[in-house]
């Protein structure tokens, strides 16, 4: 594998052969002294060889507190030094390591905590007193290291003799838990085979080489951000910029300072950034000619921001789609932007895509079906639930996504919706996305969401949820007869909420089911 070269779709094959430390070690061999992460918010460096000495430490400390290989070592924490060197230092001595939400809320995470069976538990200065309070009231067998996210991590020196095996490629690297939105969240474990598949995956969609440097402002416990910006980075020998936690007013700045070549973000942080009206926020042109592409994925992008994103910032933006069981992307456009198809996530990346009927049988261009994946880069299973691993996979073994969508000719696919989202109005099956499309059109619409709420007369009904940018006042009348004139008046919504906030995921994915919790129980802001 060539270090200043795009991957290929075998040297994506090649990495069922890899580990995360074989890649460590390498690079601290072959770079020892190129930077392999960057943090703003302290401004240290963390060189090849430095990362593998932290994780050689972090190894042979969890030895020394009785851990062995195999076990799987929890992580709370913010972005930061101390958060990257517990992901990658984990994994480098055989652990698995378990990332856990900071704002999944207490009920979430006493129930993630006890399901994993982790007992000890890295958490930050804004985790760990809650961390502790869960210890002492459900939990007395956990151990709660206190570490502070954007420093190094501090560690006694214990004998090297505690460092453990080499892992091998198929061993558990990676415990994620799901948002749960749907009911509790599910437990997805990853190998080091798979992780890495996911990052050549990105590597291979991106033409990423040795001397890319990536911007990291999405959530290291969420797949995103550890595969796309972190394992991908790992396996084109590039770098990484990793700041606390994404801010409108740095984010240029960052961009520009460490010279970053490429960014990975959500649909949500686009449309901030397309908001911001701070001065720091609207960059010169110029002081941006060295990033080739902006990435946007885990939700739909809609096609109106898209192309306000880059007309703004004359930046190629990239749609891309992953989810955590396929350790994040399984569908990119190609970087030249001619080759774009607004409004969808891509083609296949690495791993075999299909659109199949409700009987799991293939179905022809244009036709809707559920998206399945085939690949090296999807999960091993769900902890402790046989059943639901089963349920996600179908006889031949693809993985089903529970996503809805068409591939055309060319092999692109676009997605309709969710299955379990999917707004039924008299019998007629309505994709919510069409309707955030031309919402998004709409002056001053900075977030929106459609959703089914009942109805007696239909069954379901169509609402929308919007927030106004920062100034802005949004006239329901124009906007009912804005999606009236794009929509019809079928798929027009019934009722628009106008709201401050939309409730997220990790991975900021505009969570819908729990959308039409809120609105059903405040009713506020109807019109």
């Amino acid at each position: 594998m060539e270090n200043n070269a795009p991957l290929t779709f075998a040297a994506v094959q090649d990495c069922s052969a890899l580990t995360i430390r074989v890649l460590i070690d390498r690079y601290a061999q072959t770079s020892p002294e190129k930077a392999f992460a960057v943090f703003p918010d302290t401004g240290s460096e963390v060189s090849w060889s430095q990362l593998q000495a932290t994780c050689h430490k972090l190894s042979a400390y969890l030895h020394s507190l009785g851990a062995v290989p195999g076990d799987r070592i929890g992580m709370l924490s913010a972005n930061g030094q101390s958060a990257l060197e517990i992901f990658l230092g984990c994994m480098y001595g055989g652990f698995t390591v378990a990332t856990f939400n900071p704002v999944a809320g207490d009920a979430a995470l006493r129930y993630v905590l006890d399901h994993s069976e982790v007992r000890i538990l890295f958490a930050d200065e804004g985790n760990a007193d809650a961390a502790s309070q869960i210890r002492e009231e459900a939990l007395p067998n956990l151990t709660v290291i206190r570490t502070r996210a954007i420093e190094s991590l501090d560690l006694p020196d214990v004998e090297a003799a505690g460092v453990c095996a080499s892992p091998e490629p198929q061993d558990d690297a990676l415990l994620i838990y799901t948002s749960g939105t749907t009911g509790r969240p599910k437990g997805v474990i990853h190998s080091h085979a798979s992780l890495l598949a996911g990052g050549a995956n990105t590597a291979a969609a991106h033409h990423l080489t040795s001397e890319d440097r990536a911007l990291c402002v999405l959530p290291l416990c969420h797949i995103n951000g550890q595969v796309v910006t972190v394992m991908a980075p790992l396996i084109s020998g590039s770098s990484v910029v990793m700041p606390s936690r994404f801010r409108v007013s740095k984010f240029w700045d960052w961009v520009s300072r460490h010279r970053c070549s490429w960014f990975s973000a959500v649909p949500t942080i686009i449309s901030y950034l397309l908001g911001a009206e701070e001065a720091v926020a609207q960059p010169e042109k110029a002081t941006l000619s060295h990033v080739r592409f902006g990435r946007s994925a885990s939700a739909a992008l809609p096609p109106a921001v898209h192309t306000a994103f880059v007309e703004r910032f004359d930046i190629p933006l990239v749609e891309t789609m992953g989810i955590t069981e396929t350790a994040a992307p399984i569908l990119s456009n190609p970087l030249n932007p001619k080759a774009h198809r607004i409004g969808s996530p891509g083609k296949s990346c690495g791993n075999e895509v299909r659109i199949a009927d409700e009987h799991n049988a293939e179905l022809e261009p244009d036709r809707e079906g559920e998206i399945q994946i085939r690949g090296h880069n999807v999960m091993k299973g769900y902890l402790k639930d046989a059943d639901k691993t089963d349920e996600a996979f179908t006889s031949d073994g693809w993985y089903r996504t529970g996503d809805l969508g068409k591939m055309d000719q060319d092999g692109y696919v676009f997605v309709t919706g969710r299955i379990k989202e999917l707004i039924i109005k008299g019998g007629e099956n309505i994709a919510p996305r069409e309707i955030d499309d031309v919402l998004y059109q709409f002056p001053g619409v900075l977030e929106a969401a459609a959703v089914g709420i009942a109805d007696t007369r239909y069954g379901e009904e169509v609402a929308a949820c919007v927030v106004a940018s920062p100034g802005n006042v949004i006239d329901i009348d124009a906007l009912r007869e804005h999606c009236e004139k794009n929509l019809g008046a079928f798929k027009t919504p019934s009722a628009f909420h106008l709201m401050e906030t939309l409730p997220k995921g990790p991975s900021g994915k505009i969570q819908r089911l729990k959308l039409v919790d809120e609105i059903s129980q405040s009713g506020a802001g109807d019109a």
